[in-house]
């Protein structure tokens, strides 16, 4: 299980609490874009208005400390296991900007980010503004209708099928984004684009995609490349068939270990251990399978192997790492655990 921030003020009443809270989260958000301006990542007004007014903790019970070291945060595990996130604030600053967004326009959001996301462009948008958002998972979006509740422009709806549009739903958008992986637009979307509107998503396999924006104009569609991303599936339930090469585990291994150094929680014996950790799995053979791939039992694979053997240096440290790899590690097929003793189940 992944760990929950302390919710329960007990050293404050209720007004004091929201006050202060209220001022820490500007505080932390107004220092966190200034970083992010310096590093180059282009800021628009409205979009730090908008991350002004917002409290991401309004949208997340997990602790929101990896979003303010520019890192995605959790915010829900389904029952399934898959552990869905809001994206880290650089993306979600990209993603704004590159939607043009302006007062009174219909955005329509596949895939609810916790309705972070949502909240933001509502915010944008205004009062005469609309936003409409999809998600596949039930949980998801019972989720979603239970955060923005008190959000009057914004309808959460279930997406049963990614290839067809919802019953009596809108008919014409300015803005549609998609914020998680797709193979490519479905029909229904771009058929609905109004002249000079446009869509937003990551299009690509689920290793790597292309964030693409991609505006229709006089029935023709235009497309610009905004560089390479990597973003999980929006349908969660495609998340299952996902396979992890150890070179994906190298990279998130990295990863973890650059946001454990960036809050101060990792000490040297941690951090040379995972840096060892991170060669052994560079030194791998180049045609070495993915984990539940290749027909090499679970237990026996060597990246399996090489996590298990390391594990004393980073148990201390395993529930951020568990934030950053759970998405991945949560999809290794395990069908038989009986093939590992008490402790090695005891870890994973």
């Amino acid at each position: 299980m992944l760990l929950k921030k302390n919710s329960d003020p007990h050293l404050f009443d209720g007004i004091i609490y929201k006050i202060r809270r209220n001022s820490n989260f500007m505080t932390r958000t107004a220092d966190l874009l200034r970083r992010l301006s310096k590093e180059g990542v282009l800021v628009p007004q409205q979009v730090k208005k908008a991350m002004l007014k917002v409290d991401l903790e309004d949208f997340t019970d997990y602790d929101v400390a990896p979003f303010y070291a520019d890192r995605p945060v959790p915010y829900i595990e389904t029952n399934s296991g898959n552990v869905k996130t809001i994206s880290a604030p650089h993306m979600i600053i990209t993603l704004l900007h590159h939607m043009e967004l302006s007062a009174d326009q219909e955005v329509i959001v596949i895939g609810c980010k916790g309705g972070y996301l949502a909240a933001l462009i509502a915010t944008i948008v205004g009062d005469n503004g609309r936003v409409n958002v999809l998600d596949p998972s039930k949980e998801v979006v019972n989720y979603a209708k239970d955060r923005l509740s008190h959000w009057p422009t914004v309808e959460i709806r279930m997406l049963d099928d990614l290839e067809i549009a919802p019953i009596a739903f809108p008919g014409e958008f300015n803005r549609v984004i998609m914020t998680g992986q797709i193979d490519s637009i479905p029909d229904w979307v771009r058929s609905r684009i109004v002249d000079g509107g446009f869509v937003i998503a990551p299009i690509g396999n689920i290793d790597s995609q292309h964030l693409m924006k991609i505006e229709y104009q006089d029935g023709r569609a235009f497309e610009t490349d905004l560089g390479n991303v990597c973003f999980g599936p929006i349908d969660v339930d495609s998340t299952s068939k996902q396979h992890l090469h150890p070179t994906e585990l190298e990279d998130l291994i990295e990863l973890s270990i650059e946001t454990c150094e960036e809050l101060e929680i990792i000490n040297q014996d941690e951090l040379h251990s995972l840096q060892d950790l991170v060669a052994k799995l560079n030194n791998l053979p180049d045609d070495t399978p993915p984990i539940g791939e290749g027909g090499i039992p679970i237990s026996e694979h060597p990246m399996v192997k090489l996590l298990w053997h390391y594990s004393p240096s980073f148990l201390r440290l395993w529930p951020i790492i568990q934030v950053m790899l759970h998405p991945m590690i949560s999809n290794f097929e395990f069908n038989n655990w009986n093939q590992f003793n008490d402790e090695e189940d005891t870890f994973w």
